[in-house]
């Protein structure tokens, strides 16, 4: 399987989120801290201005942080899932594409939507529901919203970039396929999920399950459709091919 993975982007990011954090925790503290100045009524104003500064400050560089900076990333654990069945013909784009992780197979496209949360997890149609956090979900906790409505999100960019980039390729089933990252959820019951879910280590299996019955795209289809994800890849490339020649 081919990874093609915006390294770049990432490490940035990481150092976004690293830098966002330290300015968020340090203006929660000064929030905390800037009673002590004064007890003017002004000051109650100033403080309240800094907690929700810091707050705000704080989610962002969490956010980038779950995204960027924990180990394995999502982009890392998709790597490993997707390719046991992937190996040989797939082509897997990271932050490059309007969809941050799609899977292109000869068959189809597929925007794999990687959720880290944990807990006890349900899915019903539409609807989700995370439990078992305890007094977890208020420490470092980004709730885990509505991965359906994620899912048809990201797979209708992914047609309106196909339809602009490989018109003739109009026509290319298009697979949405949420997936979680934590290796040790306590739970995870989204069999009844209108859109195709599982844990990263059963990917392998729901991929090949959502495939089997697809015809190959012609040739020109897939030759187009590649041409058009590579070209959002072409520094990469690039980069590539300048080592192996070197």
């Amino acid at each position: 399987m081919v990874v093609l993975r915006d390294e770049k982007r990432i490490a940035r990011l990481a150092r976004l989120a690293q830098f966002v954090s330290l300015v968020g925790l340090a203006t929660l503290v000064a929030g905390l801290l800037i009673i002590f100045i004064s007890d003017s009524t002004a000051i109650f104003i100033y403080q309240l201005i800094a907690l929700v500064v810091g707050f705000i400050l704080s989610q962002v560089g969490m956010y980038l942080a779950h995204r960027y900076l924990r180990r394995p990333r999502l982009d890392q654990v998709i790597d490993r899932a997707a390719g046991k069945f992937a190996r040989k013909d797939g082509r897997l784009y990271h932050y490059l594409l309007p969809a941050p992780h799609v899977l292109l197979l000869p068959t189809a496209i597929v925007p794999l939507v990687a959720k880290y949360q944990g807990g006890r997890i349900t899915a019903a149609g539409d609807s989700w529901r995370q439990t078992g956090l305890g007094m977890r979900r208020f420490f470092g906790r980004e709730g885990l919203g509505n991965p359906t409505h994620e899912a048809e999100a990201m797979a209708a960019k992914m047609a309106a970039f196909v339809q602009e980039a490989a018109p003739n390729a109009g026509a290319v089933p298009i697979i949405p396929v949420i997936v979680f990252t934590t290796p040790n959820i306590d739970s995870l019951d989204v069999k009844e999920s209108r859109i195709p879910a599982t844990h990263a280590s059963k990917l392998s299996n729901v991929l090949r399950q959502q495939t089997a019955g697809l015809k190959p795209l012609p040739h020109a289809d897939y030759a187009a459709l590649r041409a058009a994800f590579d070209a959002k890849a072409a520094h990469l490339l690039e980069e590539t091919v300048n080592a192996d020649a070197e």
